[in-house]
């Protein structure tokens, strides 16, 4: 499967970007990422370990070992179309589950194109069934009553996270989920400014901010905010925005009107509580939801943007005057799924590492995404992992056998 989509990247590429938006070389790099993910997950399958040991009295001996949960129901968004199919799909067939995979209704053909390309993988029929409906609740309420099903993964927002939670509940499904993020990006004083600015570009504009790991809140401290600002609003205004499939193309068009309507409402609401536009600040003329990149600074308290996920691209930027506030401040939230920070202060790692509430934290970069590293959040952002030797144990169930020691 790895092999085929890597010789087909192209081809997944123009799908992925026409389907949903993202940028020609955005999509390219959401292929070799989302590969990635089942060249990991077929060495995983080779490393589900048991133990075998001797009782604490000597009377016995205990053989653990792991098989299978059982058929899983995964509900994939349109953000990443290909990347998170991969990223569960992995992991189940590894771990010798069936699957019935629910895409996205706005982004069906990838999942059909990656379906395909499964098939001609050599995996056998029934092993992974897509269902694809612009009526989700048809198809996803009697799967989740019957008893045949043992798992559900999905990844989307927290509202509909708590519905998926709850209809679980009756048939006590193992549950992975990975919800909303709302990350904060921090820049402390002793921070090297212009490897922050490229960090934050990453962090911020990857899939245009469409991402449940972009950075939604920028916490810089006080001493260094008005250069940060200057410098990463110069370059937020010198991307180039365009249709996605244009190879000169860095930002292309969000989703739908829907989304493009909740950006410009957010920056709207800063905007009228007293927050300070330094570039964008709207739509851009179409055919395609186009906003303008977008840096807002002075933010209020109150503003929206402080505690909704913001998914599209605008970059608010609120200071601080110390450790502690910045802490508080990035702890502020019912989410933790990422969170950013930049500084040379090895004892300031360490302290970020213990005592910021999120499943994952980037030190000195942008990116966190790995197919070999544990993926997900704590608090409203979702339970479970995917990724790393933890993403296989999702889809994993433990049997503990007792044996008879020997007999004298």
């Amino acid at each position: 499967m790895f092999e085929t989509i890597t010789e087909r990247r192209e081809e997944f590429a123009l799908v992925l970007s026409t389907e949903m938006g993202k940028p020609m070389e955005e999509a390219r790099g959401e292929v070799r990422y989302g590969a990635e993910f089942l060249r990991w997950f077929s060495g995983e399958a080779v490393r589900v370990h048991g133990r075998y040991s001797v009782a604490p009295d000597g009377a016995s001996r205990h053989l653990v070992h792991r098989k299978p949960v059982g058929p899983c129901l995964l509900i994939t968004p349109w953000n990443f179309p290909l990347a998170m199919i991969t990223r569960k799909v992995g992991p189940a067939l590894a771990a010798g589950c069936t699957v019935v995979l629910k895409p996205s209704e706005l982004t069906p053909l990838s999942a059909l194109l990656t379906a395909e390309v499964f098939q001609a993988a050599g995996l056998p029929p029934g092993v992974l069934n897509v269902i694809t409906t612009t009526k989700a609740a048809s198809v996803v309420t009697p799967l989740l009553r019957s008893h045949r099903l043992r798992k559900i993964s999905f990844t989307g927002s927290t509202e509909v996270g708590r519905r998926l939670l709850a209809d679980s509940a009756g048939t006590v499904l193992r549950t992975s989920m990975e919800l909303g993020g709302d990350a904060p990006f921090l820049v402390f004083e002793d921070a090297d400014i212009e490897a922050a600015v490229d960090g934050a570009m990453i962090a911020k504009m990857r899939n245009m901010g469409e991402a449940c790991t972009a950075a939604n809140r920028f916490l810089v401290h006080e001493k260094v905010a008005e250069e940060f600002a200057a410098a990463l609003a110069m370059r937020m205004g010198a991307l180039t925005v365009g249709p996605a499939a244009d190879e000169g193309s860095e930002v292309g068009p969000l989703i739908d009107a829907r989304s493009r309507d909740k950006v410009h409402g957010l920056v709207t609401d800063a905007l009228d509580r007293g927050a300070r536009l330094v570039t964008g600040g709207g739509p851009l003329p179409g055919p395609g939801h186009f906003y303008a990149p977008t840096v807002l600074c002075g933010i209020p308290a109150d503003a929206r943007l402080m505690t909704e996920e913001i998914f599209g691209p605008v970059a608010p930027i609120l200071t601080f005057r110390d450790e502690r506030e910045a802490i508080r401040l990035a702890n502020a939230t019912p989410y933790g799924l990422a969170a950013y920070a930049y500084t040379r202060d090895l004892g300031r790692v360490t302290r970020l590492t213990e005592e910021l509430e999120t499943g994952m934290l980037a030190i000195n970069s942008g990116l966190l995404s790995d197919a070999a590293a544990p993926f997900g959040g704590v608090k409203q952002s979702g339970l479970g992992r995917e990724g790393g030797a933890e993403g296989i144990a999702e889809y994993l169930e433990t049997t503990y056998v007792r044996l008879p020691g020997p007999v004298s």
